[in-house]
Order: C-alpha cells, then sequence, then structure tokens
C-alpha cells in the first residue's frame, strides 16, 4: 500500500508495536526481517497485560518460542507459556460442552449455529489452541428461545438477570447470558447477530449457507465463509477493534484465501478492517478488495479505530505508570482538553460506524433512562418518569466518580 495513505501510529506505546510485530513473524516472507530494536527498553509487565487485554497471547507466545530466547525475559515467556497451556485446556473444555449442547438442541429440534468459541478458532487457525474464547455464543431461531432456555435451565446452567424496567432496553436486546457454575461455563443465546435496527440476514438465510465443523465427532454447524467473514467485520467495528485478537481473524481469515469475492453490502466497514489489518499486521490485501480500504469513510473509521484500540487498552488494564499510553495531544488538536478530547473520540467513533437510522437512535438513547440509572437512584416505579429529567445528573455523578477513583488508584500506586 502507498505510504501516503499509511495511519498515523506514532502515538501506539511501544509495548502495543512490539506486539503486532511478533504477530507478523508468521506472514510469508516476513522471517529474518524483526527488528530487534524494539525488544529494547520494554516494560515486560505493561507487554503482558497488553497481550492479555487483547486476547492475542496464545499467538504471541506461539511466535516468540520459535524466536531467539535472548530477546524476551525467562520470566515472560514463562508467564505466557502457563497462560498458553491454560488457555489450550480452556478451550478443550469450551469444545466438549459445545459437543454436548448442539446434541442437546438437535435431538430436541432446535437449529443452531454457533457465533464463535473453539469451531471459529478451529476453521480459521487450525488450531484451538492460538485462539481464547471465555464462553460459546449460539444462535437459535428467535422462536426457539424459550424452548432454549429451559433446556439449559434443566442442565445446571443459570440465568443471569438483566432485566431492565425500560421498554426500549428490551427491544434492544438481542441475547441472554447462562452460567453453569460446577462447569464454570458462560452460554450466550442470541436470536439476533445485532442490537436493532441493524439490517442482517434471517437465521434461514445463514442455516442455509452454514457449515459442518470437523472439530467434533457430532455434528456442530457454524457460519459460511462469506458470513462468517461479514460477521467478525461486524464485531470487530460495533467495539472498535479494541481486541486485536478481532484483527488477527480477519489476517488469517484472509491468509486462509477464505473471503467472499463479491460484497454488496457494509463495504465501508470492510473496508476499515482490511485497512487495520494491512497497516497494523501487514496483511497482504487481495485487489479485489484494494478498493474499499482508499474510500473516504472507511479510511475514517479506521483512522477513529487506531485511537479507540489504544484508549480502551489504557482504559483495561488501569495502567498506573506516570507516562500514559497514547499521547492525546496527537489527535484532534481543535480540543484543548484532553479527557473531553477522549469522550469525544470514542462517541464519534461509535457514532460513525452506524447507518443512519442507527445514529438517530444512538443519540436519543444518550438522553433515555438506562439499568444503571435505576442502579444510582431507586425509584418507585409510579416516578419512574422522574429518570428522564435526572438521567444528565446521574450521567455526570457516574463519569466524575469514576474518574475520582481513577486518580486515587494512580495517585496509589505513584507513592508506592
Amino acid at each position: 500500500m502507498d505510504n501516503n495513505n499509511d495511519l498515523d501510529l506514532s502515538f501506539m506505546p511501544k509495548e502495543l508495536k512490539l506486539l503486532l510485530q511478533i504477530m507478523q513473524t508468521e506472514n510469508p516472507g516476513y522471517q529474518g526481517c524483526l527488528n530487534k530494536e524494539l525488544f529494547a527498553e520494554i516494560d515486560w509487565e505493561l507487554f503482558l497485560k497488553l497481550a492479555r487485554h487483547h486476547r492475542i497471547y496464545p499467538l504471541i507466545y506461539s511466535n516468540l518460542s520459535k524466536m531467539d530466547e535472548k530477546l524476551i525475559p525467562s520470566h515472560v515467556l514463562h508467564t505466557l507459556s502457563q497462560e498458553y497451556k491454560e488457555n489450550t485446556f480452556q478451550m478443550l473444555n469450551l469444545s466438549g460442552e459445545m459437543e454436548r449442547i448442539s446434541q442437546l438442541f438437535n435431538e430436541n429440534g432446535i437449529r443452531s449455529l454457533f457465533l464463535k468459541g473453539p469451531v471459529i478458532a478451529d476453521a480459521i487457525f487450525g488450531d484451538i489452541s492460538l485462539r481464547t474464547s471465555k464462553d460459546l455464543d449460539i444462535l437459535v431461531p428467535k422462536l426457539d428461545v424459550n424452548k432454549t432456555e429451559a433446556l439449559l435451565l434443566s442442565c445446571g446452567y443459570e440465568r443471569e438477570e438483566t432485566r431492565s424496567p425500560f421498554k426500549m432496553d428490551k427491544w434492544r436486546s438481542h441475547h441472554v447470558c447462562y452460567y453453569h457454575s460446577q462447569k464454570r461455563i458462560q452460554i450466550e443465546i442470541h436470536w439476533r447477530l445485532y442490537t436493532p435496527p441493524a439490517k442482517e440476514p434471517s437465521f434461514d438465510e445463514l442455516w442455509e449457507r452454514k457449515r459442518l465443523s470437523t472439530l467434533t465427532s457430532y455434528p456442530v454447524y457454524f457460519f459460511g465463509e462469506e458470513d462468517l467473514f461479514l460477521f467478525l467485520v461486524g464485531h470487530g467495528a460495533k467495539h472498535g477493534w479494541f481486541r486485536l485478537r478481532w484483527l488477527a481473524d480477519i489476517d488469517q481469515i484472509i491468509r486462509n484465501g477464505k473471503f467472499p469475492l463479491l460484497i454488496k453490502h457494509q463495504r465501508h466497514l470492510v473496508g476499515q478492517a482490511l485497512l487495520l489489518a494491512s497497516q497494523l499486521l501487514k496483511t497482504q490485501i487481495p485487489e479485489v478488495f484494494v478498493p474499499f480500504t482508499v474510500e473516504k469513510r472507511s479510511r475514517k473509521l479506521a483512522e477513529l479505530a487506531t485511537y479507540y484500540l489504544v484508549e480502551m487498552g489504557y482504559v483495561s488494564i488501569n495502567q498506573s505508570s506516570k507516562e500514559p499510553l497514547i499521547n492525546h495531544d496527537k489527535l484532534h488538536p481543535l480540543l484543548s482538553k484532553p479527557k473531553f478530547k477522549r469522550w469525544f473520540t470514542l462517541f464519534y467513533y461509535n457514532y460513525s460506524v452506524k447507518t443512519n437510522i442507527q445514529k438517530v437512535i444512538y443519540v436519543l438513547l444518550h438522553f433515555y433512562p438506562q439499568s444503571a440509572d435505576v442502579q444510582t437512584l431507586r425509584l418507585p416505579k409510579p416516578l419512574y418518569f422522574l429518570y428522564f429529567p435526572l438521567r444528565p445528573f446521574f450521567v455526570v455523578w457516574r463519569k466524575s466518580s469514576k474518574l475520582t477513583l481513577t486518580v486515587k488508584r494512580i495517585q496509589k500506586a505513584e507513592n508506592k
């Protein structure tokens, strides 16, 4: 890709840049091109925290284990090795449960498509140990949701209560979580892929294009190649690609040659994903997709996402050093206050990635009461209407409280 179109990555912490380069070492033609200077003056504790946050530590360990051990401190390799083994056991455990649940649903006349988890790791990487997954996400027809719940409850799963007193929250819901305390496994049952009013294929269409997994002896079904690619693109875009694991999926799918040749929808999101993959992971973009990456909207979303993934990493690991993970002066110079700059950029990304009707709803929801408001101040049901005028005060209160706690944690760390 033309260097004139390169994204500005100068604000990224060097530990994140090192992770990105290690992820690239499996790319064809990359061997022998490792920049060893990147290993100098690395905060290895931050390196590990970022690897965990981005859920890429299995890939990082796999690649590091093939490199010169002198470049990496022994305790870092040992830590990654242990977490790699723990993840492998977790994925094997999920694989067994995935097969049992698939059989349970099938024997009770429920069609199911597994969205993520071991089946996706096997399909994309050919090795379940190279990808992480904390739960099983399963798509079922909406008419079968109640029947699905009854089956899970009969097997020892408990529904995680997230019922909201507000109708808007109920209308926008598209999945329910269940947890098995003995197995320590979480399952998310979806009847939609995205929050309404997003446009998406019907279950029947997805079922028609399904694939059979080779991972299990009992049939387990998941998305066809095109549906999986577009789902992963949509999921990553929705969350600002704040976990590099999602981008690693896109990179691997393209390197496997398992991507759709014709894309009619979500061109700007596909362009964003491909641009990020090519810039961060040096993915070789197929010629047919290059026009997607030069579209103005795709590039804008990619620029915002680079900020988003770094900023969310900063929030996630609660960095306690004096130096921030990101140089906030590099973006949006017209905004003088860093805190406001961060809030505005994250809000602007979430707004920009949506369709026109989604943008309207997104803005309106900022004025609509949420479940968090009820937790902030519990009012009798006849007084629920007061949540509307009180919502701005609740939002400011929660933001201020979080900021105060963060400042105290940082000050405490600095005084140690």
